[in-house]
């Protein structure tokens, strides 16, 4: 009986010893302790971002595929450590609320909000988890935030427009192009984006004196309509940050094209899909320096209301040489002038 005993008891002590080594170890041999657990029992926490996009088309897809990409240079990796919520919207302005509501339950460590509809949603919905915004024309005009320096409150972001960019580019129009003395817009003056930036480039062809002439629709199956409606009317077509309008962007360019109209824009991913000219940049680049501002948040702890609003600095001219031609456009050296960087701006 005394042997039984004593073989019980070394059984128990070999157990607890075990026991406080699994405690301080995996399986390896790795310590467990890690800043980012959470609590959850030697795991590396796992991010959860929630992604409400107005539309899919080539600039707001390339904001997210940004956003995506410094996440996992940051560390953060969509099915390892990061879960994405991805909402889109499909241009429908109905979508909006239901889709903020559904992101409000998720309980997301942050929202984003690509595209100034996507982000006034979310800004309306959410007061208690941090908001980021991305493909924003106006974040004051939209009332997404009162200022753009440490804004307070949960929400701040990028902002994808610089009013200079829209001056450059009218300027540009009109030195080269003495014959244009009309530009038309197919707009959707629901967007609050396209308005301002529209605002903008009207007061900017007027100084020159051109006239905007808009031609206005509600969503974009009213495009062709709108776009026959100018020819003959005007002598250059342009289009603004309007997501509407970019989703259905062939329609207009088939037009500019057959009409030998220059086409000018406000996005390079509409110069590359063939429109003649813009003053802008990669929203690639734009989504990677909003990812960026996630990581802080996620990672570094800190408060959107503390970080201002970003908006672009290196704006350039982009042109598009092979479409010129479809548009009646002899394109000289002094408009090859304005490319600061030809060899990434000037698309042959």
């Amino acid at each position: 009986m005394k042997k039984k005993g004593l073989l019980a008891t070394l059984l128990i002590a070999l157990m607890i010893v075990l026991t406080a080594c699994g405690e301080g170890e995996t399986s390896n041999g790795t310590s467990n302790s890690n800043s980012n657990t959470g609590g959850n029992s030697g795991k590396e926490q796992t991010y959860k971002v929630a992604i409400s996009q107005f539309v899919e088309h080539p600039s707001l897809n390339a904001v997210k595929d940004g956003i995506i990409a410094a996440l996992a240079d940051g560390g953060l990796v969509e099915g390892q450590n990061l879960v994405v919520d991805f909402q889109n919207a499909q241009a429908d302005f109905n979508n909006l609320q239901p889709i903020s509501q559904k992101i409000k339950e998720g309980k997301p460590d942050v929202a984003v909000g690509i595209a100034t509809p996507s982000a006034a949603a979310l800004v309306d919905e959410i007061t208690d988890l941090p908001v980021v915004f991305a493909a924003v024309t106006d974040p004051l005009d939209a009332k997404l935030v009162p200022t753009l320096e440490a804004p307070g409150g949960n929400v701040t972001g990028a902002s994808d427009s610089n009013p200079d960019a829209i001056h450059q580019l009218m300027d540009f129009i009109a030195a080269e192009f003495p014959e244009v003395k009309k530009v038309g817009i197919v707009i959707n003056k629901g967007e609050p984006n396209a308005v301002v930036m529209a605002d903008t480039a009207k007061a900017r062809l007027a100084e020159h004196g051109i006239e905007l002439v808009e031609a206005a629709i509600a969503n974009s199956s009213d495009i062709p309509i709108a776009a026959q409606s100018l020819v003959g009317q005007v002598d250059a077509l342009y289009v603004t940050l309007d997501n509407t309008v970019v989703e259905a962007i062939d329609i207009l360019l088939d037009v500019a094209h057959q009409h030998d109209l220059p086409f000018f824009t406000s996005d390079r991913d509409t110069v590359e899909a063939g429109a003649f000219a813009t003053v802008g940049f990669k929203y690639y680049d734009h989504g990677y320096e909003v990812g960026e501002m996630l990581l802080e948040i996620l990672k570094d702890g800190k408060n959107p209301g503390d970080m201002d609003v970003r908006k672009p600095q290196n704006l350039d001219f982009i042109l598009n040489l092979g479409t010129a031609e479809e548009m009646g456009i002899t394109v000289t050296d002094e408009m090859k002038a304005y490319v600061k960087d030809q060899e990434s701006n000037i698309i042959e």
